[in-house]
């Protein structure tokens, strides 16, 4: 079995973040112009802190590629920061007085120490950058069997756009999304969305909102229901929650689905012939309040995450916080941060969670090189297309 995987290093404000991205197939073409691109819609955003506008992310591979073709072997992406001052103590001073909602009461606890500043380096969105390098990467893979994927921003401060996505409209929803400082598809919603930010900005607070992620392509079958671990939705939820300052996660209809009758949430099955070619093999369904999962495995629907981002953490006003050096009341110390990061955190999202997937597909196609990933995965399909098989098919007699 083939097993992708990733780790990220590196600090918010040291020399540069990496992610080492192990068990792509080899002589996978790596599109580093759409890897640098995802990282360039990640730092953007109305919102977003001057941090922006210093650095300009771009991936430097260290290993595991030759000639624009994966090699096997651990794919080591680097991208520098910048703004690299971690040693600095005039720049990076030590920080006593954690803010309310972040990691720095927890992790300074946790590590035994008064001083927050290693523990919120770490923590920082920043950290963000590595993860979406290798789900940009993984991307690639899911390429070359008709998966993508794509998210945008469904609502902030409680300003929503009520678009409607599909495979057939996906592509246009993404398009106008890329046209919004907000990653909202609805030019309305997003001036608005922009006005509740300024809002913020001036009241000295931060805003959140819900990102919704759709993934489209995915065969059925992919995770598993023989172990807990194996679950698709499992693993899709804990990539998305994994994402700073995500507070919730929904598949498909979500908790909406606790207040229905079961005819209303269970979506029918239905069977278009002309369909067999598609990766849905064509079985069709005309509602997806499943999500495009059931039972931890796809169904050939389009696999539909929702995600709720809380306010960031670190307010220009400041919160009520104690001192730990002093266990005195002291308002929590100002890091330079986003007013509003939900579109960036768009990004990231659609890309771990098709890293997730990609991850799925390797542990069921294997192979080591791309050719014997893309047969296995072709085969598959074959093989449920003739259902119910024909005798002697599954000891490599041909198929009818």
């Amino acid at each position: 079995m083939a097993r992708l995987d990733y780790i990220t290093a590196g600090e918010s404000h040291g020399p540069a973040m990496i992610a080492v991205v192990s068990g792509l197939p080899s002589d996978l073409p790596l599109d580093l112009d759409f890897v640098n691109a995802e990282l360039t819609r990640r730092q953007a955003g109305y919102g977003r802190s001057g941090r922006q506008v210093i650095e300009k992310d771009e991936v430097e591979v260290l290993s595991g590629l030759r000639r624009g073709r994966t090699t096997g072997a651990p794919l080591t992406l680097l991208v520098r920061n910048r703004d690299s001052r971690l040693d600095d103590p005039v720049r990076t001073p030590s920080v006593s007085t954690p803010r309310p909602g972040h990691a720095d009461l927890a992790g300074s606890i946790k590590h035994l120490t008064t001083d927050c500043r290693n523990i919120l380096e770490r923590a920082s969105a920043r950290e963000t950058a590595a993860r979406v390098a290798a789900g940009a990467a993984a991307r690639c893979l899911l390429r070359r069997v008709g998966i993508e994927a794509m998210a945008f921003v469904r609502s902030i401060a409680g300003v929503a756009c009520d678009t409607v996505v599909t495979a057939d409209t996906w592509a246009a929803v993404r398009d106008a999304r890329n046209s919004s400082d907000t990653a909202c598809p609805d030019p309305v919603a997003t001036a608005r969305q922009q006005e509740a930010i300024h809002r913020a900005k001036v009241d000295k607070t931060t805003v959140g909102g819900l990102i919704e992620c759709h993934v489209f392509g995915v065969p059925p079958g992919i995770g598993g229901v023989m172990h807990w671990t194996d679950r698709l939705d499992a693993r899709l939820a804990g990539a998305v929650m994994g994402v700073q300052a995500i507070k919730s996660v929904e598949i498909g209809l979500g908790r909406a689905s606790a207040d229905r009758p079961g005819h209303e949430v269970h979506d029918p099955i239905a069977f278009e012939p002309g369909g067999r070619g598609r990766n849905d093999l064509g079985f069709a369904r005309a509602t997806n309040n499943a999500g495009g999962i059931e039972a931890g495995m796809s169904n050939g629907a389009p696999i539909v995450i929702t995600a709720a981002m809380k306010p960031i953490s670190t307010l220009l006003r400041g919160m009520p916080s104690v001192n730990l050096d002093t266990r005195q009341p002291a308002p929590s110390a100002y890091e330079r941060s986003d007013v509003c990061a939900v579109p960036a955190a768009s990004v990231v999202i659609e890309n771990v969670a098709a890293f997730e997937v990609a991850r799925a597909l390797r542990e069921k196609f294997g192979g080591d090189s791309l050719a014997e990933f893309l047969d296995q995965f072709r085969r598959y399909l074959d093989l449920a297309r003739e259902l119910p098989l024909p005798e002697g098919a599954i000891d490599g007699s041909p198929l009818r």
